[in-house]
């Protein structure tokens, strides 16, 4: 009962309009004296973390899931101090733009036509741990954990979400998660559609064989364009234009004809002319205004971030 009564006074902490969040603060705003019930509760109670990801991820599909929902893979880092927090080193992270010695973490966010919210994490570890046992025990990392890359972690955690019947069509993420194969590979024998962001120079496969994905795309005709938005951002609605190079392909499964799509999807912008890419693969036969919906739903990850940053302070420690 401690424990749980803990919980509920640092979430409240946490929630609260303070200039800063950390167990001092927290545990002031409690009425409490000095902050050493808030440190004993974060490093030292018995608490089933993973049974409060399950419970928090059957409350958002609770409230969120539909049959069409898309999970959203992306990382993000808390800029550090010293080499002693769990995970850190000299390494890029998003929050900052360029390296910085930071902590990084993986995230899946479920979003579905009622909102968004993110229903699962994982630390992640670069070689610089993983290859120091010493340095792993002292931060008290359980022995079993072991190097995998971010797309790994997503990958993971995807199949997590699945087999525990989190209703989602599609998954989306940015390069980093487009690059690897695995990741690409996990889904389609799940069947589970994706939108993948790519790199202009990433080969992708065609009827003419693979090619670069900028190369695929040089000769499209004007035609080929449509102007969709995906998704209403901070300045209205996000309008661009786009095109795909359909690789449809007819598959046998369980002596049944399946028609499963990969496709090349380009996003063109309307001012500036700038190209993105997506690696697309879907289980049936989709319009090309679903693969946009999915592709614009990647931001909502980031606007969880900010949200979870900027109003719960989770990026002070």
């Amino acid at each position: 009962m401690e424990t749980r009564r803990r919980a509920g006074t640092f979430l409240r902490g946490l929630l609260a309009d303070l200039p800063r969040k950390n167990c001092w603060t927290l545990a002031e705003h409690a009425g409490e004296t000095d902050p050493h019930g808030m440190q004993h509760f974060l490093a030292r109670a018995s608490w089933d973390t993973d049974g409060v990801r399950d419970d928090l991820r059957d409350y958002v599909i609770g409230a969120l899931g539909t049959d069409d929902g898309v999970l959203i893979a992306d990382e993000t880092g808390d800029v550090k101090k010293g080499v002693h927090t769990v995970g850190v080193q000299r390494q890029y992270t998003g929050t900052a733009g360029r390296i910085e010695n930071a902590q990084v973490a993986v995230y899946l966010a479920y979003a579905g036509r009622g909102g968004h919210a993110m229903i699962d994490r994982e630390l992640y570890l670069p070689k610089s741990w993983t290859e120091d046992p010493d340095r792993l025990a002292e931060a008290g990392v359980p022995d079993e954990v072991e190097f995998a890359t971010k797309p790994a972690l997503a990958t993971g955690m995807i199949t997590r979400a699945l087999a525990g019947g989190v209703p989602a069509r599609w998954v989306t993420g940015d390069e980093v998660y487009g690059a690897d194969p695995a990741l690409r590979a996990e889904l389609e024998t799940q069947r589970v559609g994706y939108v993948l962001a790519i790199g202009c120079d990433r080969r992708v496969p065609t009827a003419a064989g693979p090619v670069r994905a900028d190369e695929a795309s040089a000769g499209l005709p004007r035609r080929a364009w449509q102007r969709f938005s995906a998704g209403a951002g901070a300045k209205g609605q996000r309008v661009y234009e786009w095109a795909w190079i359909d690789h449809t392909d007819r598959v046998h499964r369980d002596d049944e004809q399946d028609t499963q799509q990969w496709l090349l999807l380009i996003r063109r912008h309307l001012d500036t002319g700038e190209l993105a890419y997506y690696r697309c693969y879907t289980p049936d036969v989709v319009p090309l205004r679903e693969l946009v919906r999915v592709a614009g739903r990647r931001w909502a990850i980031e606007e969880s971030f900010q949200a979870g940053k900027g109003l719960a302070g989770l990026d002070e420690h």
